[in-house]
């Protein structure tokens, strides 16, 4: 008994030396890669072409227990970012597409994290918009195939995104419409917020600030029934923002971008959040508050964030102030790639331009009755052809009470007319007697009735 007593401890005591020599096992070969890993970054450095190599052989190895899941899925992150720094976004396209073979051995929900990581990166390469969407395209048909409808419908949505930055208005539309009635019958709260968000962007690049703004509270709605990630959250506080301004309501938006900078400033995203905070800055210059940019721009926050897109902002409050039409376009010039790109700077910088343009002709017209439209150009040392159709539609909108003298070239300025409180007074009258007439008439319908 005794005997059998000291087999059984001895044979314990092996296996359990067993177990702690194969956790070693797993600790020092996660640890290895980790190394590798390492040493693999500091060589992207020096040999670019070395480093891709040694990141693939790392995805490459093989992993029936799923022991170096975590290290293999850092190597392909760590091998994308490089593709994009480098900007070589076809060799991005095919390594995501090699990829495809580990994503089967992998749960379905961790696919789909990595390959929405994996195309936010391709979205940082600029000018790959076309290219990005072949590519969500392909990976529909795959998800098709394999039968990964979770992450065909979150793909679709990238789809949807890019196909309304190229401003494809109709199948981006198209797309999402299909999608939110696929999502609505799974009940998938967080999804719907996302395509909710995307189909109040497609509104509004239509013009269409009704369904916009009912895309938008569809968003919040889905949000409200559910934990939203702030991330998610700042994404309905900035397009809340964003419709505010659309109708002027530069106040409340400037709330709504505070609010989505703060939620994208948690979340570390470090370009969403810039983004808030030029628009911030732009609301409080359509208010005539250039003296907040500047106090925002000097604080800790505006010094994080610093940067040749939050300086054209600056430039832009400049000329704002200076009241300048040339200094305007000496800014859009000068920073023609900031603001251009960005479609609610360029739209706003135009509208302040246009309105700035209008206030300084009013202002050098005033004085006159009758007066030349060349000399008119010379005074705001603009050409005469844009001094012409300018006040020839301001004319039209009624901003300016005069006639353009096309024979003599010359504007004439009527006097305000005093508005006429009698005629008004009496249109009052008829509309109540027209009122009190067809009283009359149908009670006396009902009488003979």
């Amino acid at each position: 008994g005794i005997t059998r007593e000291i087999h059984s401890a001895t044979a314990a005591g092996s296996f359990a030396n067993m177990m702690e020599v194969e956790v070693e096992h797993k600790e020092s070969k996660g640890e290895l890669l980790q190394k590798k890993l390492e040493d693999i970054r500091a060589l992207e450095e020096t040999d670019v072409e070395e480093a891709i190599k040694r990141y693939k052989a790392i995805i490459a190895l093989v992993d029936e227990d799923g022991e170096i899941v975590a290290e293999k899925t850092a190597a392909i992150y760590a091998l994308g970012e490089l593709y994009a720094q480098k900007g070589r976004h076809q060799d991005l396209r095919n390594f995501i597409v090699d990829t495809r073979p580990f994503f089967s051995t992998i749960a379905k929900a961790k696919t789909a994290k990595i390959l929405k990581e994996l195309l936010n990166i391709f979205g940082r390469i600029p000018e790959t918009e076309k290219l990005q969407a072949e590519f969500c395209k392909d990976t529909i048909l795959w998800c098709e195939k394999e039968g990964r409808s979770f992450l065909k419908q979150r793909v679709q949505a990238r789809l949807a995104s890019l196909l309304l930055g190229m401003q494809q208005y109709k199948d981006a539309l198209a797309l999402i419409n299909k999608l939110v009635k696929d999502v609505k019958k799974i009940d998938d709260k967080i999804l719907l917020v996302e395509i909710s968000i995307i189909e109040s962007r497609i509104h509004l690049a239509l013009k269409n600030v009704p369904k916009a703004k009912g895309s938008l509270t569809a968003a919040r709605s889905a949000a409200n029934a559910i934990y939203c990630p702030p991330s998610l959250q700042a994404e309905i506080d900035i397009q809340s923002g964003v419709l505010c301004s659309e109708e002027g309501d530069y106040k409340t938006a400037y709330s709504y971008f505070f609010e989505g900078f703060e939620g994208f400033d948690s979340s570390k995203n470090v370009v969403k959040a810039a983004q808030c905070l030029k628009y911030m800055l732009m609301v409080k210059i359509m208010t005539n508050q250039s003296a907040d940019v500047y106090n925002l721009i000097n604080t800790k926050v505006g010094v994080k964030y610093a940067g040749t897109e939050i300086e054209a902002i600056k430039a832009i409050a400049d000329a704002h102030k200076k009241r300048s039409i040339h200094k305007f376009a000496d800014v859009k010039e000068k920073y023609a790639n900031e603001l251009s790109k960005d479609w609610f700077i360029s739209a706003h910088l135009d509208a302040l331009q246009d309105n700035l343009l209008v206030q300084n002709l009013l202002r050098i017209i005033e004085p006159f009755s009758r007066v030349e439209i060349t000399h008119v150009a010379s005074l705001i040392d603009l050409p005469r052809a844009q001094v012409e159709a300018k006040l020839s539609e301001m004319v039209l909108e009624k901003k300016l009470n005069g006639i353009l003298d096309q024979g003599s070239g010359d504007l004439i300025v009527f006097d305000e007319v005093p508005e006429d409180k009698t005629f008004k007074a009496g249109l009052e009258t008829l509309a109540e007697l027209n009122n009190v007439v067809d009283k009359l008439y149908a009670k006396a319908r009902r009488a003979v009735a």
